[in-house]
């Protein structure tokens, strides 16, 4: 009986693979998209001075767009923008002649990707944007292109020659429109001054946004930070302690000031050997002055603090030195 040819096996399929091969091909990769990086760091030249310049002088939007690969590249880029203090977004360019042009206003800085410059949608673009006195600065392989034509600037990549064994698959060239694309927003980010403080709050979530918070925002406060006079018995501060759910109290004075820091490990090293140590004042076992941090350390500095001294948690002080919370490392990391 005859087998179809939709159902015959591929004997190629069956053969084994050369491991060794598989590994050459994937560096090889590598190496040409390394490469095509090398020669982008060359090209970038005044144009990228000037295009730098027209996006801090931006009172509105950077605006990304381009098609295909090219368009999830923008995409990145706006979000790398949005993120370190630019406000950005994508509109693609086919939605863009749609309705989506609402979306952009006069004086916004429009990006353009794309690896030939001929991409039919980003030239059609060009001339709203015109109208619309938007700023538009192509981000493009050829100088000459119909895109760059129509731009204010234009920031080169080069003819790339594509990491794909087929010379087709948008390779080399995306990764060199990437690399364009944080260039200019992290270039602007130093040019602003922008600070770890100011990613913090355009990262509330996550652990990136935890370490960049300062003490104040994650530390406890009431009862679940203990405080007692230097003459609390230990017993009642250990009482407090298990309250608390902590591992901490900070021994103050009738200010509220730190004197001092006592811990679930402090009593357990002296009850070893004192029996009756439920009975001793902690102003007289206390850790004297203790560490502590100030309003408005960020939790990262706190959390390297900790990791340095070996200890779980920290008092927060105001400037007079009066104890207004306690950071402990569970909730920091």
């Amino acid at each position: 009986m005859k087998v179809s040819p939709m159902v015959q096996k591929s004997s190629s399929s069956d053969a084994p693979m050369d491991s060794g091969r598989i590994l050459d091909w994937g560096r090889e990769v590598v190496r040409l998209e390394a490469e095509t990086l090398l020669q982008v760091e060359k090209r970038l030249d005044e144009r990228f001075i000037a295009a730098v310049e027209r996006i801090l002088a931006c009172r509105g939007h950077v605006v990304t767009t381009g098609m295909g690969k090219a368009g999830l590249i923008a995409q990145k880029v706006a979000a790398t923008f949005a993120s370190t203090g630019t406000p950005s977004l994508f509109v693609h360019p086919a939605e863009a002649m749609h309705g989506d042009l609402g979306m952009i206003s006069p004086g916004d800085v429009a990006l353009l990707f794309s690896r030939s410059g001929e991409s039919e949608e980003l030239v059609r673009l060009i001339p709203h944007l015109r109208n619309r006195q938007v700023v538009r600065i192509a981000v493009t392989g050829r100088g000459d292109s119909s895109l760059a034509q129509g731009c204010d600037l234009v920031v080169e990549i080069g003819i790339v020659e594509e990491a794909c064994p087929l010379r087709l698959a948008p390779s080399s060239s995306t990764t060199a429109l990437l690399a364009v694309g944080d260039a200019l927003a992290l270039s602007v980010l130093k040019a602003r001054g922008f600070t770890p403080e100011e990613y913090g709050r355009l990262h509330p979530a996550g652990s990136i946004g935890r370490q960049l918070s300062r003490v104040e925002d994650l530390m406890r406060t009431g009862e679940r930070c203990p405080r007692v006079p230097p003459s609390t018995p230990i017993r009642d501060v250990v009482a407090r302690l298990s309250r608390a759910r902590g591992g901490l109290a900070c021994v103050v004075d009738e200010e509220g000031r730190l004197l001092g820091v006592f811990t679930d490990g402090d009593f357990r090293r002296h009850w070893a050997q004192d029996p009756y140590i439920g009975e001793r004042p902690v102003g007289r076992l206390m850790t004297r002055p203790g560490l502590s941090v100030a309003r408005g350390t960020l939790v990262r500095d706190a959390t390297a603090l900790m990791a340095e001294r070996h200890v779980n948690a920290l008092p927060v002080l105001d400037e007079a030195g009066r104890v207004i919370g306690l950071v402990d490392i569970q909730d920091l990391v």
